[in-house]
Parts: structure tokens; sequence; C-alpha cells
């Protein structure tokens, strides 16, 4: 199985190639300058590895939510990629990959993921993780840090950049210890194509056509659209 993910979502820009369960990545923090980075990352991958897009089973990208220019990047290059070879699609939540990350580097299976939304709101999501799935608990939202539902008795961590913008608000909320607090934690594409990995197995895919950004705030969306 190949399969080649992208995210752009975030401060940080990277791509990675799953062959055949081994990955190698490129990540770059490089805020403001995605659209410059993501496409030399691709190609370098794809010759390293001397593949062709035609040769891969399926794209993967950050679908969001995060950024709203960043998420546009990665929908409009994947849907690029996909048209042009006609490869399906798999997208990731940013959020999801955030919380494999954690549970990946440090073990943590039960991640509250926060990414900062500016405009005193966070983007949030609880996940449950394993070596076979990352779950979903409820929805992910875009919500005033204050407006956080207090979580059960669960030991989680905390992951993401709003950890560190409304630390003090989240923890009151979540009683989350600073030792399980990982706000630097971002989301990459080497997380993101083995979660892709797992939901194309699933048949979880979709054509070029269906790989749409998605933003959670869908009203200030619509008004970047149509300035």
């Amino acid at each position: 199985m190949k399969i080649l993910a992208i995210d752009t979502a975030t401060e940080a820009c990277s791509a990675a190639l799953y062959i055949d369960g081994e990955v190698t990545h490129e990540y770059a923090l490089a805020p403001r300058e995605h659209t410059q980075l993501i496409l030399p990352m691709v190609d370098r991958l794809m010759s390293s590895a001397n593949l062709k897009m035609h040769e891969l089973d399926a794209l993967a990208y950050a679908r969001g939510p995060g950024a709203f220019t960043g998420v546009r990047i990665a929908a409009g290059v994947i849907q690029g990629l996909s048209y042009a070879d006609d490869i399906p699609v798999v997208p990731v939540s940013t959020l999801a990959a955030i919380a494999a990350g954690v549970y990946f580097e440090h073990g943590h299976k039960n991640v509250l993921c926060a990414i900062d939304a500016r405009m005193g709101e966070v983007y949030w999501g609880a996940y449950r993780i394993d070596d076979e799935s990352v779950e979903l608990v409820g929805d992910e939202v875009v919500i005033k840090p204050d407006q956080i539902t207090a979580v059960d008795s669960i030991d989680y961590a905390g992951a993401g950049t709003g950890w560190s913008v409304y630390k003090e608000m989240l923890q009151q909320k979540t009683l989350i210890s600073n030792d399980k607090i990982f706000a630097d934690c971002l989301p990459s594409a080497e997380t993101i194509v083995k979660l892709a990995a797992q939901d194309y197995l699933l048949g979880n895919q979709m054509s070029a056509h269906q790989a749409q950004p998605v933003y959670l705030r869908d009203n200030v969306a619509k008004k970047k659209q149509n300035q």
C-alpha cells in the first residue's frame, strides 16, 4: 500500500509517504510559506522513492480544522493531484492527528485537543486512541474555553496550541496537570499518513471533488470565500 499525505493546517508544513508500513517524511515550521514548500516536499519524497503519482493507492490530507488559508491549501493541492490521476482521497482531522501524535510519542490513550482558533475560541475535540483506532468522543467544535464542559474522571492529556494560549482556563475545566500538557504538539503528515492507511483499509475514502476543507467556524469561512 502506497499513500502520500500532506498537512498545511497550522504553523507546520509537512508531507509524508507511506510504503507498505514504512514512512518517510519532511517537516518544517514555516508560517506563511506553505505554498512555497509543500509541492517541493512532495516531489522530493516521490523522487527518493522512485514513485510516480499514478502508482499511489491513495492521497491523504489534513482536512482541518486549522488556519483557514492552510486548510484550503491542503485541500486544493490534494484535489489537483487526485484529479490528475484519479487517485482516491482520505481526509484526516487535524485534531485527530494531534491526539494520535501524543499517543505515538508519549503513550497517552485519552487526549483533549485544542487548537487556538483566534477570536477567543479554540477548535476542540476529545479522543480515545489505541493501536487500532482514533475514536472521537462527542463532536469537534469551535468554542470559547470557558464554555467547555468539565470532563469526566478519565485520565486525559491535553495537546495543541490552545493549551498554550488558554492554559489556565482549560486546566480549570479539565484538571489536567502540567506534565500531561503538550501545547507544542502540532499535526504532522507523518501521523496523518498512518491514520490514513488505517482508514483506507476500512474503505474510508472519497473522490477529489469531495475533498473539502473543514473549518468548523462556518460563518467566518463563508465571509472569507465571499471576499
